[in-house]
């Protein structure tokens, strides 16, 4: 295969939407463990804020996004699970997934089953598999526990409170309106709380019966690490996996004694997933969980590529339910 121009998103400089530049860059034939894939959708995610602004920093040039689904075009020379034509989708690759076409390491491919589009694999690959971490491996669940989830109305909240239903787990997930709270309850969260207006708190105590929640999972980061210790009864695991609100910063360990002797850990998808064979693993209990209906991919917005600076706005003000996806074809 020749090399090809195509339309990809690119930063020069960290700042806000504006420093999002549409440009046309060379894709080369891909080398011998990767393959090519021109990409239907791509999905956005917090951590493409994150890249932009350089709270995660990253060497400029660069471009964004994790997340993405297509078509196979070309397979490198040591690529044995795929070939041309293949439909896949991804979580985790370098960075440069706002593009028509890329070079991915095949190793971080996965081929879609029947029954899952493309848009829905850019909107729950990185989330999904996410969700599948936290719940089947960071902390295992096994039913009957009733736990704490932020932000419950989000991409990763909704695909959350579907999949702790299945589990026959009862989900408390934060929100910030009725109209996500109502949402994430027709996703099957057991109970909401609206924090605009509640003391989180005081309503998980409530709710729990004063005993509180053996694990919070808190992607917000630094307006919810203090409140999330709260929910947790002793010896209860907190799980910071995300910093919509800014990092977590200048953490006192004492306070985790006085909270009663708590546990803390700062995961992240790569290291659940670091081979093949447990990225797989992970994606076929999602897939699973898809397919049998127990788990609906719910996308909410949709922007070309010339937006992307407009869909990160509107995810980073709160503004979006769902997922958010770019469209590339």
């Amino acid at each position: 295969m020749a090399s090809q121009l195509v339309k990809a998103v690119r930063i020069e400089a960290h700042g806000g939407p504006e420093v999002l530049k549409v440009v046309e860059v060379e894709v080369l034939p891909p080398a011998d463990n990767e393959v090519t894939i021109r990409q239907h959708a791509a999905g956005l995610n917090f951590i493409d804020i994150y890249y932009r602004t350089g709270l995660y920093p990253h060497p400029l040039p660069h471009g964004l996004g994790f997340e993405g689904a297509g078509v196979v075009e070309a397979v490198g020379a040591k690529v044995k699970h795929l070939k041309v034509g293949d439909r896949v989708g991804y979580a985790q690759s370098p960075l440069g997934a706002y593009a028509q076409v890329r070079n991915v390491p095949a190793a971080q491919v996965i081929k879609l089953p029947k029954g899952v589009s493309f848009e829905e694999a850019a909107a729950m690959m990185l989330k999904g598999l996410t969700v599948q971490y936290l719940f089947r491996q960071t902390y295992r669940l096994q039913g009957g526990e009733t736990i704490l989830f932020h932000a419950a109305a989000g991409g990763v909240g909704l695909i959350a409170c579907q999949w702790a239903k299945a589990l026959g787990v009862k989900l408390i997930g934060t929100v910030s309106s009725p109209e996500k709270a109502a949402l994430a309850r027709a996703n099957g969260a057991w109970e909401t709380i609206d924090y605009s207006h509640e003391n989180v708190a005081e309503r998980v105590l409530e709710l729990t019966g004063g005993k509180k929640v053996p694990v919070v999972y808190d992607g917000v980061g630094k307006d919810t690490w203090e409140t999330s210790l709260d929910c947790l009864e002793p010896r209860g695991l907190m799980v910071s996996y995300g910093n919509a609100s800014g990092p977590v910063t200048g953490v006192n360990l004492g306070i985790l004694n006085q909270k009663g002797s708590l546990y803390v850990t700062r995961p992240s998808l790569g290291v659940h997933v670091n081979t093949p064979e447990k990225l797989k693993a992970a994606a076929d209990e999602l897939f699973g969980l898809v397919q049998k209906k127990k788990i609906v991919i719910r996308i909410d917005q949709r922007y070309p590529l010339e937006e992307a600076g407009v869909a990160q706005e509107a995810l980073a003000a709160r503004k979006t339910t769902g997922a958010t996806i770019l469209q590339l074809d």
